[in-house]
């Protein structure tokens, strides 16, 4: 069985991953549309407010789901579901720098058996190092039973 105390006292709050990216302002819009958004600041590249539709936070990623020494926890990790939080608005065109740490590591347990879940957060930052969204990937593994 899988100590998640330990697992919270070695990886939590570790970065392991960075990565820089540019949003294309075409593709959010896009989408914001495609979801049903009908308010012009995300909708419409040419609204002096524009900026980029907070699910498509989610779609962005690190390259890696977990620190590199994470030890195998012997499930098999299905996608968990995504949140995002917007803090400022994140403006499309312009090069952001996505920070990767592992959040929340918890148990559940129900009637299949034990479930670990994994939260990494990437923490999106501007040029100048502010803040501007926190876009959390949740991890399901189902422990294995005991042989």
């Amino acid at each position: 069985m899988v100590d998640v105390d330990e697992l919270k006292a070695r990886y939590l709050n570790l970065e392991f991953a960075r990565s820089a990216f540019v949003i294309d302002a075409g593709s959010s819009a896009v989408l914001a549309r495609l979801s049903g958004e009908v308010r012009p600041e995300y909708t419409d590249v040419s609204h002096p407010a524009f900026e980029v539709f907070p699910a498509y936070l989610a779609s962005m990623s690190a390259g890696r789901h977990l620190p590199i020494d994470f030890p195998s926890l012997g499930g098999v990790p299905v996608d968990g579901g995504k949140a995002v939080t917007s803090i400022a608005p994140v403006p499309a065109g312009v090069p952001l720098n996505g920070r990767t740490h592992l959040h929340d590591i918890y148990a559940k347990s129900g009637r299949s058996g034990r479930m670990i879940f994994l939260v990494s957060r990437m923490e999106i930052f501007d040029r100048a190092d502010t803040l501007l969204a926190l876009s959390d990937s949740r991890m399901v593994i189902r422990e294995r039973g005991e042989a």
